[in-house]
């Protein structure tokens, strides 16, 4: 896109604000879910009796504080990242319009770089959301905690890795179209 800025320029700010909106979006949820784990704990503290007490969770003050506070450094950290990845993603979006010239502070290599750390920011706010959902039905015992862990594994195991099957039908079908 940097080579042929002035045919692709339009392309880029649209992938780029794609992505931007995607990593705002994430970094709204993880905001609301830590407002609504603030709520629960203040709606719930004056009560004597934990919230988890009949589902199998471990029973104290001490162990639903904990929870409390692991899910809520979690969404915070998420929110974190994703805010810093719309921050490197929005200097791109304006920086990647400007005029390549050999003595102009704005290189490939620095939009590249910036590119780079967007979207590994962008990738590790969604791992740590991620993990924070199984963690949330943690509140509520350590089986449904269990199960959704579970099912997240396979979900981003299937989402992550392309199988030697599929590899094979998808490259077997582009050469009978002649395409690669």
């Amino acid at each position: 896109m940097i080579k042929d800025i002035e045919k692709k320029n339009i392309v880029a700010v649209q992938s780029i604000r794609n992505m931007i909106m995607g990593s705002t979006l994430m970094a709204n949820t993880s905001i609301l879910l830590c407002c609504g784990l603030g709520a629960m704990i203040s709606s719930t503290y004056s009560v004597k009796k934990p919230l988890n007490d009949s589902i199998l969770g471990a029973q104290g003050e001490l162990i639903v504080a904990l929870k409390f506070a692991t899910l809520f450094t979690i969404f915070l950290f998420s929110f974190l990242f994703h805010s810093l990845s719309v921050r490197f993603m929005s200097q791109l979006s304006i920086l990647i319009c400007t005029p390549q010239d050999t003595m102009s502070l704005v290189t490939q290599e620095y939009l590249s770089d910036l590119m780079g750390k967007a979207t590994i920011l962008n990738i590790v706010g969604n791992r740590v959301f991620h993990t924070g959902l199984p963690l949330l039905l943690w509140i509520f015992g350590p089986v449904m905690a269990f199960l959704c862990s579970i099912a997240m594994l396979l979900v981003l195991h299937k989402l992550d890795f392309v199988s030697r099957k599929e590899n094979t039908i998808k490259v077997g079908r582009d050469e009978e179209s002649g395409t690669t």
